[in-house]
């Protein structure tokens, strides 16, 4: 009896601290869209250190570890607040490290081939993730509202905020497995994709910022939101989920070619 009273409360816990990123589904869609863009080195290279467990297995991995205060360190990892007329290099560095600069450890410890193999799938699997939360774009939203956690909203007719609904209400709400929406997301041809995966993590900084701003303007704290909000902004969560897929992939790609 002990053992499932303590089960139920890891799994409250769990529930309660997952409110802040891309829902479980949506970050294992990145994951899954990004496995069919590895070329065959880096796919051999990504299963031998994952143990032939798939991105998409392991793309939940950093939130996960949340609950752990080992890992309180890395929290501010998945998000950067920038102001939104400013760039990223324009703003004084959060001193406990940010979403930009945990992408770059995370490549930094990946290319250093005197790196252990413990830390190199610990920052694989953290790489998987953020590269996830990069294309969420309310992960660069405004520090003054926490990324549209403090934009209290209703979401048919239960209580949110603008940072759940774009993390996991709409996903979710959706209805699909994480394996049905990477089958059901555009089809592009080969000069769509390649674009998608140009420029670098700072370029797809200022993007999603550009992205966050609009969804800033598109509702007033209080807001009732349902379908029509859902069947406007639809299609943005798909891009932003398909285009997380490609570049991590591109980014795996430069890293183990």
């Amino acid at each position: 009896m002990r053992s499932i009273v303590l089960l139920c409360l890891l799994s409250a816990h769990l529930v309660m601290g997952n409110s802040n990123f891309w829902s479980k589904t949506g970050h294992r869609v990145v994951g899954e869209v990004a496995m069919g863009h590895l070329n065959g080195k880096t796919k051999r290279a990504v299963s031998k250190l994952l143990h032939g467990q798939s991105l998409a297995a392991v793309s939940n991995y950093a939130d996960i570890i949340k609950s752990d205060r080992a890992f309180k360190n890395f929290s501010a990892w998945h998000y950067v607040n920038i102001p939104l007329d400013k760039n990223y290099s324009e703003v004084e560095p959060n001193p406990n490290g940010d979403l930009v600069t945990g992408i770059q450890k995370c490549i930094e410890i990946l290319k250093n081939q005197n790196s252990t193999e413990a830390d190199r799938i610990f920052y694989l699997k953290m790489l998987i993730h953020l590269i996830g939360d990069l294309h969420q774009p309310m992960h660069v939203g405004r520090a003054e509202d926490k990324g549209g956690n403090d934009i209290q909203l209703q979401w048919f007719g239960k209580g949110s905020n603008l940072h759940r609904v774009w993390d996991s209400n709409m996903i979710n709400d959706y209805g699909m497995s994480y394996t049905e929406l990477s089958k059901k997301l555009p089809v592009l041809n080969k000069e769509q994709i390649r674009e998608i995966k140009k420029g670098t993590v700072l370029e797809w900084v200022k993007e999603s910022q550009e992205l966050v701003n609009e969804i800033y303007s598109s509702v007033g704290k209080g807001e009732k939101l349902g379908y029509s909000y859902s069947y406007k902004y639809w299609n943005t969560v798909e891009k932003q989920l398909q285009k997380g897929g490609l570049r991590l992939a591109q980014v795996l790609n430069d890293i183990f070619s």
